[in-house]
């Protein structure tokens, strides 16, 4: 169940819970599912036995995950606040993230409502940099961070950033789509910006796997 305003499982969803269901988890693993929306990756990690926490900055969607919890009959922990704020100090061995990563026009103007599942900045950097910075001190040893994003915003500087922190990371998939609403009606500004070229017609996610070594 989607509440108007939340972000809705898509591509990116799909992507990103297939590259969660080729982890091996441990035992009562402790999982962050972080953005998450109405829950799906965290519903998708408590069904193998997780201990799973979800947050959400949107009120509305940390109730749709808590609704769909309550559905499946999955226990869940939500909580609702910016990023890893509600979860400082906590360790976990595996974290989620599906941020906003399409960049966005508007130098220095912070998205609003629906739409800070998706706006992040001129670059598609505004939570990206952020995760990468904070994540090392929430994985524990041997911990793996899986993160879904668009090549408009770099993958490469995603990944050069967490190995710059110490973790062993690459992209493990990629999945070309068709331009979705958002990508479609900035489809000119990105052009106009370089981050895509005159003929494509398709964007590319992918997953990149970080992982803490022990």
């Amino acid at each position: 169940m989607v509440l108007p305003g939340v972000y809705a499982p898509q591509e990116d969803t799909a992507l990103l819970a297939g590259a969660l269901s080729d982890e091996t988890l441990p035992p009562s693993a402790a999982v962050l599912d972080v953005g998450t929306g109405s829950g799906a990756l965290a519903l998708a990690a408590a069904r193998r036995g997780a201990r799973v926490t979800a947050v959400d900055v949107s009120r509305r969607a940390a109730w749709a995950a808590r609704l769909n919890a309550a559905r499946a009959g999955l226990p869940l922990r939500v909580r609702c606040g910016n990023l890893f704020a509600p979860v400082g100090g906590e360790l976990f061995d595996l974290v989620l993230a599906n941020p906003p990563y399409v960049p966005a026009p508007g130098v220095g103007r912070l998205p609003r409502g629906a739409a800070r599942a998706w706006d992040a900045g001129v670059d598609g950097r505004l939570v990206l940099d952020r995760i990468c910075r904070e994540v090392p001190g929430l994985l524990r040893p041997g911990g793996v961070l899986l993160l879904v994003q668009s090549a408009l915003a770099d993958p490469e500087r995603t990944v050069g950033q967490l190995r710059g922190a110490g973790l062993k990371a690459a992209v493990t998939r990629r999945r070309r789509i068709a331009f979705g609403p958002v990508v479609r009606g900035r489809e000119r500004w990105l052009r106009q910006r370089g981050l895509l070229s005159r003929i494509e017609t398709e964007e590319e996610l992918v997953v990149v796997r970080a992982e803490l070594p022990v």
